[in-house]
């Protein structure tokens, strides 16, 4: 039988190495980018968010979805992107359409 200290430690270590073994912020963007490059075949703009989570990481990618002359009535989309911890998507989903000269209202 272990003790709670034990337990603990087991606990702290593993995520200490979960944590070692998450990509860096710049290599995920980089990650959700090209992955979701090759499931679209449409390159990216933006990554206009990004932050861990406890499965890996969390991103909002912004691509052109349909090029309009002029430049700012283009169609754009944001996906949600998964990773891993390792860089890897698991998962993507296209939220909300809009024009690319649409500018969002604060929620103040």
């Amino acid at each position: 039988m272990t003790n709670g200290r034990e337990s603990e430690k087991s606990r702290s270590s593993s995520r200490q190495s979960a944590a070692e073994d998450r990509v860096s912020a710049p290599e995920a963007m980089r990650s959700a980018i090209e992955q979701l490059s090759q499931l679209l075949g449409r390159a990216p703009e933006s990554v206009s968010e990004l932050k861990p989570t406890d499965e890996g990481w969390e991103a909002q990618v912004e691509v052109m979805e349909l090029e309009r002359i002029p430049q700012t009535t283009s169609v754009m989309a944001a996906y949600r992107v998964a990773l891993d911890p390792a860089g890897n998507l698991l998962a993507y989903e296209r939220g909300r359409r809009y024009t690319r000269a649409q500018v969002d209202r604060g929620t103040r």
